[in-house]
């Protein structure tokens, strides 16, 4: 049974905000048969008259599918397609319209259609085989760490903090894990695959072998579940909304374009694409996934500047000696 607990104003600005999209689904759905998805979403819309559009939305979902481990896992899944896939057309349409061009880093490697569609088949191939299977492994694992999956909704302010500490959290842990990835045997065994395109390309982003899929999966999904297992406080939706801009930034990284508007001109700490760009052309440095300060840090920066001060120091080591 999910809890409901609403203040009076809480409620009243609910109604407000969602009064015109409640009008636009009444409507635009008939009088629904009870064991139709609508059908329940119109049951719920009579007795739950406070709820938002999306919590309707949401509690009709598990309700109509009756058994929340399916019910997660099946929109855990589409969500990952949906957003992996269509954050990834664009760059598609950009590489073979060859749009932007001055703005491509390796200009001189455009990735084919060809190299399109073979990626595409081997990450596919990867997400239902070695993918999937951890997604339906997910609900239990999350609700046996306390996630909630009920209503109300976490407050937007909520999910943006618990989102940048996850950001932060899980870098921590590409960087490292990653770096290990370089590692001789390592990079042979596992992580070369990844490095198959030396220029990268949207889709390229989840191009890796199954145990580097898990590897450094892991810290995208356990960063959040071990917030939630310390403090209690983490909502499935934080969850979705995280592993969201999680992948968007991956692919956005894997792109393969620099912008005056990328967004590391605006965030320097930000890593983006020009760093990761360089890490697949030299497969050297540039270790952590969304920020620059791992790799500043522990001298594993790979720019023009990080080099200059690297070429500094070794001449102000040979006048000291």
């Amino acid at each position: 049974m999910l809890l409901l607990s609403y203040s009076r104003s809480a409620r009243n600005y609910n109604v407000r905000t969602s009064s015109f999209l409640l009008h636009l689904l009444e409507g635009i759905l008939p009088c629904c048969p009870p064991g139709t998805y609508w059908g329940q979403y119109q049951d719920i819309t009579k007795s739950n008259a406070h709820l938002s559009v999306a919590e309707r939305l949401w509690v009709a979902w598990y309700a109509w599918v009756q058994n929340d481990v399916l019910a997660t896992g099946i929109m855990s899944f589409a969500i990952h397609e949906l957003f992996y896939f269509g954050r990834s057309l664009p760059w598609i349409f950009i590489d073979t319209l060859g749009l932007f061009k001055k703005y491509k880093i390796q200009s001189s490697k455009i990735p084919t259609l060809r190299e399109q569609w073979d990626c595409a088949k081997f990450v596919l191939l990867s997400h239902f085989t070695v993918e999937l299977p951890q997604i339906w492994l997910f609900h239990p694992m999350a609700q046996f760490f306390g996630l909630s999956t009920s209503i109300p909704f976490p407050s937007p302010w909520a999910m943006a903090y618990q989102i940048a500490i996850f950001f932060v959290m899980e870098d921590t842990w590409h960087y490292f894990l990653h770096r290990a990835l370089h590692w001789g045997p390592l990079y042979k065994a596992i992580h070369k695959i990844h490095h198959q395109y030396s220029a990268p390309f949207g889709l390229a982003a989840e191009y890796a072998s199954p145990i580097e899929v898990m590897i450094l999966g892991f810290g995208t999904v356990s960063c959040p579940i071990l917030w939630c297992a310390i403090t209690g406080d983490l909502h499935i939706l934080t969850m979705y909304a995280w592993i969201v801009l999680r992948l968007f930034q991956a692919i956005d990284a894997h792109s393969g374009y620099e912008f005056p508007w990328s967004l590391h001109h605006f965030l320097p700490v930000w890593a983006g694409a020009d760093h990761h760009d360089l890490h697949h052309e030299k497969f050297i440095g540039n270790y952590a996934s969304s920020f620059r300060w791992w790799d500043y840090l522990l001298d594993t920066e790979y720019t023009p500047d990080a080099l200059k001060r690297r070429r500094e120091r070794k001449v102000d080591a040979k006048k000291t000696q």
